[in-house]
């Protein structure tokens, strides 16, 4: 049985999932910014480029998500008693569209992980056909690529398990009424 406590568990969750992916994007810019003006060599140079790109996306996604958490969670939550309609209007068509995101972001992140892995098997296998300076680069490069795809493969993960249940909660709450 779906409840108010169902809606709160929900965001309170997408709340401390987006302090996560804050965190990890801080994170990835500094360590970013360490490797390219202090370590410095080609590898840590590549290393820099997706850790920066990346972090600063999970920055804004996990500081825009954390920003309106608290007050989706209180609308939908006043919703729930006061307004039942509006989570069938409102609330279920946005779910649904942030559920067809998921599988975007899945696909994208998938896709990310391969293209960063085949750089790191592919460089680290070459003998020096290419420019030299330029293979340790290719390695940072596709080596924190892949690291930075799976890390956010496996946070989008649980948070589409969730949002799963917390839409076919409000839908089984909406049909009863």
């Amino acid at each position: 049985m779906f409840t108010k406590a169902g809606i709160e568990k929900y965001f309170n969750a997408e709340k401390a999932e987006s302090l996560l992916f804050l965190g990890i994007g801080i994170a990835a810019v500094i360590t970013a910014l360490v490797f390219f003006f202090y370590l410095k060599t080609n590898f840590y140079k590549g290393a820099a480029l997706p850790l920066a790109v990346l972090g600063l996306l999970l920055t804004v996604v996990g500081y825009t998500v954390y920003a309106r958490s608290d007050g989706d969670r209180i609308r939908n939550v006043y919703a729930y008693d006061m307004n039942p309609g509006e989570l069938k209007e409102k609330e279920i068509p946005r779910m649904e569209t942030v559920m067809k995101s998921f599988v975007v972001y899945r696909y994208t992140e998938i896709a990310l992980a391969l293209i960063g892995i085949g750089l790191f098997i592919f460089f680290y296998k070459t003998d020096g056909c290419f420019a030299g300076s330029m293979i340790p680069f290719w390695k940072g490069f596709g080596l924190t690529l892949a690291i930075m795809s799976l890390l956010a493969l496996g946070a989008d993960y649980f948070a589409e398990k969730r949002g799963h249940e917390y839409i076919n909660g409000l839908r089984s709450f909406v049909n009863k009424k």
